[in-house]
């Protein structure tokens, strides 16, 4: 969930011109380090891709 959320943000910037291809990695593998993994809870999975989301437009102000 958190892979998925935080690809869909980096492509998203990547296709406005945000950030360049070979950012798209760096900005998944920051997101899977801050999300935490939690349960199989519908509740838990609402969070963490929320929290991908979050993180991962984050990282893009910061330039990755």
């Amino acid at each position: 969930m958190v892979l998925n959320a935080a690809d869909e943000v980096a492509v998203e910037a990547f296709l406005k011109g945000q950030i360049g291809y070979l950012d798209i990695p760096r900005v998944l593998e920051a997101a899977l380090e801050a999300v935490p993994q939690g349960g199989l809870s519908w509740e838990s999975i609402e969070h963490a891709d929320l929290e991908a989301r979050v993180r991962s437009r984050e990282l893009l102000k910061v330039k990755v």
